[in-house]
């Protein structure tokens, strides 16, 4: 399941409401599909006719479309840990005139991938951060790719900026505070994770050190100026309404009644009326190949 720095969880996921969840999601994935543009062409530099394509933790398979889309000759597998979002994949196939070309596969990752076998591109975004082991996690992606292939590796980057740094209302600098409150609660979830062993994250080192070549590491800019377009508020909105739900006990007072009023529809201050929301985020991409 693919998310920003929340990222592909694929740890348990309880009493999730994944219609909510999953609209989140796509409208996430919608709003960063000028990135996402970026990161392919730099992947078809690096493999410019992969054959059959893994998108591991496809999420609502807005990426898996996508990367079909942009690949004619690609057969692209989509693989998550969660039927509904799998479903959700095979609609958006259906719906962008891709579904000859795309199929799904209920795994855990990495290791149910066993039985998918070899793919020319393994594309991961945002997942390897949610699974407890991610050297070794890396060494086994690394050794599903085929002769030559490419692992796309989504790590890193800059948290995302939707408003100024002064809005008016509470005291400057909100999403500032907010990225250390997330960063506690990042850290709390990797620790929670079976089998976790902390790791330097050195992303191009730990691709070499699976046996990969070629290792590139490139930062590919988001910027989306207000005034902001209906997909883009709506993500912010998605985004800002998870923030106030996962850390409202790490906030203050002060902070938490800011985000009741940036979240209130009924605010002239809200998010729903602002002219000044926008996007602006840095997403890091590692690519390293597999010798022939």
């Amino acid at each position: 399941m693919r998310g920003d720095h929340m990222g592909n969880h694929q740890h348990g996921h309880g009493d999730v409401d994944w219609e909510r969840l999953s609209a989140s999601l796509t409208r996430r994935a919608e709003a960063y599909a000028p990135m996402t543009a970026q990161i392919i062409e730099q992947l078809r530099t690096a493999q410019p006719q992969p054959r059959r394509i893994l998108d591991a933790g496809c999420g609502p398979g807005v990426i898996a479309c996508a990367l079909a889309e942009s690949f004619p000759d690609a057969e692209v597998v989509a693989v998550d840990g969660t039927q509904a979002l799998l479903d959700l994949t095979a609609r958006r196939a259906e719906r962008t005139g891709v579904a000859d070309r795309v199929r799904t596969h209920l795994a855990d990752l990495p290791d149910g991938l066993a039985d998918v076998g070899e793919a020319d591109v393994i594309w991961l975004g945002l997942a390897l951060h949610h699974l407890g082991d991610q050297r070794a996690a890396l060494a086994e992606f690394a050794r599903r790719l085929a002769p030559g292939g490419t692992l796309v590796l989504l790590e890193g980057g800059l948290p995302a900026r939707c408003l100024p740094r002064d809005i008016g209302i509470g005291r400057p600098g909100l999403q500032a505070r907010l990225d250390v409150a997330q960063e506690d609660r990042f850290n709390e979830m990797r620790a929670a994770l079976p089998d976790v062993k902390d790791e330097v994250e050195d992303w191009g080192a730990l691709l070499t050190a699976a046996g990969l070549t070629h290792v590139e590491t490139r930062t590919h800019l988001l910027d989306l100026p207000a005034p902001a377009s209906p997909t883009v508020r709506a993500h912010v909105a998605d985004l800002f309404g998870r923030l106030s739900g996962g850390l409202r006990e790490g906030l203050d007072a002060d902070d938490a009644a800011t985000l009741d009023r940036l979240l209130d529809p009924d605010d002239v201050a809200g998010l729903d009326h602002r002219p000044d929301v926008f996007l602006l985020a840095a997403q890091t991409v590692h690519l390293g190949r597999k010798g022939a």
